[in-house]
């Protein structure tokens, strides 16, 4: 696609809600397991007692987070989002803290979605089981594949399932609510089994509120996701940051919606879903064993509200599998979004900053494909692992971007003057003053809960991520500085003269092309070199050049160890040397091959001798290729990809 084609690929709302909000929508999907699952380890009815209470409290923390989010992409419309945030209102090295925070999130976000999707799937689809790593690097590359396409074609295309999982959730909990009131709601598969308490005993006292806020942590996954239409603002179409706020809004509606009649269907239905399920999970007193396979909260409810209409068990579980999948393109849009923001800073490789054929950050795009396979195999594709690392990044972001609108607005409002938009800063104010607060103390709760459980990794992570941005930054300082141009000092001299020296190995087409560029160019000197590696060969080429008469100098140089590179290296500083304000141009001849395999049949004694020569000051390297026959249209296959030196080009000097 053209580059004037960037505004075709703006997105409408009703593309805009599956492609950023995706990621959130999908949580509800794992995040009530979660809920269930840690409050199960107190066994007994300590899950369906206290799952509605910490649902109440994520709702509260949700409703904070959007309408905070809603002050950000009205104030900050440019893609930065949090970054941005940190960035302008409390210093580089607290946007570089929620730039890293984000990194690591968006891999997170592929890894546990991809890795949920597939264990809903399993619920369905048996063949699954056992292959879920496999199933799992499958599904990221496909999503890879599909966002390189670009951003619109990826909307489109996801649109469908995000759509339909909302309908069948939200369906779900109709019908479930329906079938509860009118008395017709039967209890789930799991309700049968009594729940035995992790180590033997009922927790009481101060391990059972410990439990209640790891339960209240790791139901905090819902809000995953909300920051990431912050940094899409620039993907929406006019105007962006009303129809952002409007599809924050709309999102955040749906969600709460969604894990609320989840939790309450699970409560009515006596669902549980435990840990160890052979272990923890008892028939009559008895562990079921490994007999017994535990679905997910929704798959035991799609079974238990669908139990007359087979149709809506599959359509439930395939249609939340392939959320929890596409849920990973928030990251997908997020991530190189973030990553190009970064680049343009200097702290990330410039390369990232660069989109590419369709419009898209492909490398972006790339570099958090390869992460994400690699959690997902480190951690064998299991949710409750992946889990543990999520979050941390998120409430990191989502407490120093308050903070940080907290300062944008005491800043704005020292100097505006009108009474109705004073009102209106001190009105955001207050809302982004409760986020960050809340976010704060539910970013205390997760460090508290989490950290031995492995958000200790999530935070190195960061923490070495922060590390490297830092350093490449510097790098880039360093090479920026060196390359200005001190108009006072630096102004470019003509050197004295100019030595060229045309390297030869034997009189054949390229060389004698070389020598002819050497001469056209009108150097001060020129002369040809040849390393004796072989006497033989060398007297051969002299009465050669005696013989045809070539006007140009030959010089032999001495090789007793057979090198060809030190040789010529050692020539070129002596002329340097001995006359410091004269430049050296060496020519290279080379003949150009258009087959990989053929590179294996030829030296490359050019190619080592120029990356030698790259790093003598005041010499200048010339290639003077020749093409070969088997070259002729491979310029057509690397137009768009050029290869790297020496790649393509094979020969001898």
């Amino acid at each position: 696609m053209r580059s004037d084609r960037l505004g075709e690929t703006l997105l409408p709302k009703r593309l805009a809600l599956p492609i950023f909000a995706s990621d959130a929508l999908s949580s509800v999907a794992y995040a009530p397991d979660e809920i269930l699952l840690m409050l199960g380890l107190a066994g007994g009815a300590f899950a369906s007692t206290h799952s509605w209470e910490i649902t109440l409290a994520v709702v509260a923390v949700m409703v904070v987070v959007v309408a905070s989010y809603r002050q950000n992409v009205r104030a900050y419309p440019s893609g930065g989002g949090d970054y941005e945030v940190a960035t302008v209102n409390l210093g580089p090295k607290a946007g570089l803290t929620v730039a890293s925070a984000l990194l690591v999130d968006y891999v997170l976000t592929v890894a546990v979605s991809i890795s949920s999707g597939v264990a809903n799937a399993a619920t369905v689809l048996g063949f699954v089981r056992g292959h879920e790593v496999i199933v799992a690097v499958g599904l990221i590359v496909l999503l890879t594949a599909m966002n390189l396409r670009g951003v619109r074609e990826s909307g489109r295309a996801f649109a469908v399932p995000v759509y339909a999982f909302m309908i069948s959730i939200i369906g779900m909990g109709v019908y479930g609510f329906i079938q509860h009131f009118t008395g017709n709601l039967a209890p789930a598969e799991s309700a049968a089994f009594t729940l035995a308490p992790e180590g033997g005993e009922e927790l009481t006292g101060l391990a059972a509120f410990f439990l209640l806020l790891r339960a209240f942590s790791s139901g905090c996954a819902a809000l995953t996701g909300v920051e990431a239409i912050s940094n899409g603002v620039p993907a929406f179409r006019k105007p962006k940051s009303d129809n952002a706020a409007t599809t924050l809004l709309l999102m955040g509606g749906i969600s709460i919606a969604m894990l609320s009649s989840i939790i309450a269907l699970s409560q009515w239905t006596q669902i549980k879903i435990a840990d160890d399920p052979a272990t923890q999970l008892l028939r009559n007193g008895t562990p079921v064993g490994d007999t017994y396979v535990q679905d997910t909260a929704i798959g035991q409810l799609a079974k238990t509200v669908f139990a007359s209409v087979p149709i809506g068990i599959g359509f439930v579980s395939i249609v939340t599998g392939l959320i929890l999948v596409l849920a990973a393109n928030t990251a997908f849009n997020g991530f190189p979004v973030l990553a190009s923001i970064l680049a343009r800073d200097g702290y990330l490789p410039r390369q990232l900053h660069t989109r590419g054929d369709r419009l898209a950050f492909s490398n972006g795009i790339l570099m958090l494909s390869a992460a994400a396979i690699v959690l997902v195999i480190v951690f064998r594709a299991s949710v409750t692992a992946l889990i543990q690392l999520y979050i941390v990044g998120v409430f990191v972001s989502f407490t120093t971007s308050q903070t940080g609108m907290i300062r944008h607005w005491t800043r704005h409002l020292r100097l505006e003057r009108d009474t109705k938009v004073r009102r209106q800063m001190q009105r955001s104010r207050i809302i982004n003053s409760v986020g960050a607060v809340m976010s704060a103390v539910v970013l205390i709760v997760v460090l508290v809960t989490k950290f031995q459980a492995g958000a200790r990794y999530a935070i190195a992570a960061m923490i070495v991520l922060y590390a490297l941005m830092l350093a490449i930054k510097r790098h880039y300082n360093r090479v920026g500085s060196e390359l200005e141009v001190d108009w006072e000092t630096d102004r470019p001299l003509l050197p004295s003269h100019v030595h060229a020296i045309v390297c030869v190995s034997k009189i054949h087409k390229p060389t004698l092309r070389a020598l002819a560029y050497a001469r056209a160019s009108r150097p001060s000197y020129l002369e040809a070199v040849t390393v004796d590696v072989d006497p033989d060969e060398t007297r051969a080429l002299l009465s050669e050049w005696a013989r045809h008469d070539i006007p140009v100098p030959l010089k032999v140089l001495a090789s007793p160890y057979r090198q060809i590179t030190r040789p010529i290296l050692d020539y070129v500083r002596s002329i340097r040397s001995d006359n410091p304000r004269d430049v050296v141009t060496v020519y290279l001849p080379e003949y150009v091959l258009g087959k990989w395999w053929e590179q294996l049949l030829h030296n490359q004694s050019a190619l080592r001798l120029k990356a030698r020569l790259l790093f003598t000051p005041g010499v200048m390297v010339v290639s003077v290729p020749w093409q070969l026959a088997s070259s002729a249209g491979a310029e057509r296959a690397w137009i768009d990809e050029p290869p790297i030196s020496g790649s393509v080009r094979g020969g001898g000097l």
